[in-house]
This record gives structure tokens, sequence and C-alpha cells, in this order.
């Protein structure tokens, strides 16, 4: 159902250009909230993956290609849902507002799995401790999706998956992987036991063996542990994982990015894995 938009104050348009993600996200507390969904490619992993849209927001320039696709989709599978229509220049003008790729989706939130559901059928998972950028969080969500790792944990801390740029950063594969949040990963190291997981820590340390340490491969189920971007992981943390890993790095060079080093780690402790 197109509706045009001239009234840019409209509080039709309060979702996508006055209200923070965090409001968005207890827009129905206690229920699930909503999240913004952004460009084409975005929207589309999210609808193929079950997450049903509220509203779109697009503008005329954007009614054609890939955009016109997803737009005439929803549409289709959703006749009730509004689709608003605007200018790019007049859409450009809401305060700080931008539009990528023309097309913005609201769409509601689903009910969120537990760790167990996460760890009951993995043999490799990823445990982001205080990951606080989006582009990182969507990054490393994309390598892990594509490096053959069976899920994602996230302390609370983290930057949340559904925020816009972690979404787009991960192109859509932060619907195709599953992901869950944990309490404090030193207090579930127990849990992860009771699994039968081994937890790697990646930290520079003096104790870290190579990343592509033969033991590693030969474990059938392994946590892969990455820390904030800042500060790493804890003393505590790392001495409480089962091993400490590191990525052999050339003279001078001491560290990469979280979100490349996640690339590279994944990349050797998913060897083989392909399904």
């Amino acid at each position: 159902m197109m509706i045009g938009i001239t009234d840019y104050d409209s509080p039709l348009l309060d979702i996508y250009a006055r209200m923070t993600e965090p409001q968005l996200k207890m827009i129905y507390a206690p229920d699930e909230g909503i999240f913004v969904a952004e460009s084409p490619m975005v929207i589309e992993r999210a609808l193929d993956t079950g997450y049903e849209p509220e509203s779109v927001l697009t503008c005329k320039e954007a009614l054609t290609g890939h955009g016109k696709q997803v737009i005439d989709r929803i549409g289709k599978l959703y006749p009730d849902v509004p689709i608003y229509v605007g200018s790019d220049e007049a859409l450009s003008r809401i305060r700080g507002y931008q539009l990528t790729r023309g097309v913005l989706c609201a769409m509601k939130r689903k009910i969120r799995i537990t760790p167990g559901d996460i760890l009951k059928d993995s043999g490799r998972v990823v445990l982001l401790d205080d990951v606080e950028n989006p582009s990182n969080v969507g990054a490393i969500i994309r390598s892990a999706a594509a490096m053959y790792m069976d899920g994602i944990l996230l302390t609370k801390d983290c930057s949340d998956p559904l925020y816009r740029r972690a979404a787009r950063v991960s192109v859509g594969t932060v619907f195709q992987i599953p992901w869950a949040y944990l309490d404090e990963t030193l207090d579930c190291m127990e849990l992860f036991k009771r699994y039968g997981f081994k937890t790697v820590a990646m930290a520079l340390d003096e104790r870290a063996v190579s990343v592509s340490d033969p033991g590693l491969a030969l474990e059938e189920k392994l946590i892969i542990i990455m820390g904030n971007e800042g500060y790493g992981l804890s003393g505590e943390v790392i001495d409480a994982c089962d091993y400490i890993v590191k990525i052999p790095m050339a003279p001078g060079i001491d560290s990469l990015n979280v979100a490349a080093a996640s690339a590279v780690a994944f990349y050797v402790l998913g060897a083989g894995r392909e399904h």
C-alpha cells in the first residue's frame, strides 16, 4: 500500500528519523520490539528468514531495479503494510537522516533464542565479549557465516546485531546464522563444558599458541572468544579458557582489528567443515 509523503515531520516517520535504535528495540516492551533493515539486500534476506515488515520508507528514485523487486515482494506478501514514498532530496532534509540504497524497512523482532539452542547442535561457536562497534559486529557475523561457524553468542554489552549498521555491514547474514545473548563470559564457562566445548581465547599473550596449532583442529567442539576493540579479553577470561590463541604476524605488528582477526581465525578453525 503506497502512500506519498509530503509532511516530513509526520509521526509516521518517527521510527525512521526520530527514534533511537534502543527505543525501537523497546517499543513493544515487554514484548520484542522492532528494528530497521537498510538496503534491498538486507531487507530481502530478512524476509527470506521470516521477519515480518511493519512499514517501508523509500524514495521515488529507488523504485527501480532491486529496490523495486523487494518493494513489490512486500506489497504482494503483506498488502496492508504501508510503503511511504518521497523524493530523495526531501527525505535527506530530515535531521540526522541518511537513506542508503533507497529503501528502509521497519521489521518485527523475533522471540530470542537461548545460548543452549545454539550450543546443543554446534561444533564451532563464536563468542563476542563486549564488542561494542556495530560495524565490527556486522563484519564478524559475516565472516562467521562464510567460514562455517555454527552460531554467535554475545555478551550484553555488545552492539545489537540488528542495529542498522551491524545488519548492513553483515550484508544480511545476521539473519542467516543463529545468535543469542548470554550472561558474562566467566559465568558461562560451566555451561560450555556441559555441552562438551573447549574454549579458545583470542589474545596477545606469551602463553598463546598459533591459530594453526594442530591440537585445535582435532577438537570437535570449540568456542572462539573475541574481545573488546580497545582492551581485548580480561585476564580472568583468558585464564579460564582451555586455549589461548594468537595469529602469527610480521615483526613490528602486534594485532589486527577484531573483525579482521575474526576472519583469519574462523577460516583456520573452520577448515574442513564445508557442509
